[in-house]
């Protein structure tokens, strides 16, 4: 599973290494506490709430599974609304000044039907699943091309 890291914080830019034991906020260790906020799970209207507890429950990080089969419904067909807006969410986690981490797939398990792998992947010959499992990054570039930018 791909997973990766936003650095969301709108007060400043970090300046993110690892220095082979830990990883350095601006030259100094930081222990990062996190806690799980699958987006799809709750509607847009709990989100601000559910990262205002995470945060005051000091946590740094939200991090989510991004759902495949709830972005690309049908080969190249995106859905990036409702429930599924995960640019309105990751803007929501920055205005409170934490990270996100996003989990992508594209087999995410997460109790999620078909661990998130969309339905009509299963109709497609094995050798084309092989290049389609490639297709999560089709939808990262869609959730990222010139809508969202993160410092």
């Amino acid at each position: 599973m791909l997973v990766l890291f936003l650095f969301a914080s709108v007060a400043m830019a970090v300046n993110m290494t690892f220095d082979h034991r830990s990883l350095m906020f601006n030259g100094e260790r930081k222990l990062l506490i996190s806690t799980s906020i699958h987006y799809p799970r709750s509607v847009p209207e709990m989100w601000l709430k559910l990262v205002k507890l995470a945060k005051e429950g000091d946590a740094d990080v939200i991090e989510s599974y991004v759902f495949w089969n709830g972005h690309e419904l049908s080969p190249g067909k995106y859905y990036f609304e409702e429930r599924f807006d995960l640019v309105k969410f990751i803007k929501i986690v920055q205005e409170a000044g934490m990270y996100m981490m996003l989990r992508i797939g594209p087999f995410v398990c997460g109790e999620w039907n078909l661990g998130g792998v969309p339905v009509w992947l299963h109709y497609e010959p094995v050798c084309v699943q092989f290049v389609m499992l490639a297709g999560i990054r089709r939808v990262f570039k869609e959730i990222c091309q010139g809508q969202c930018s993160f410092s």
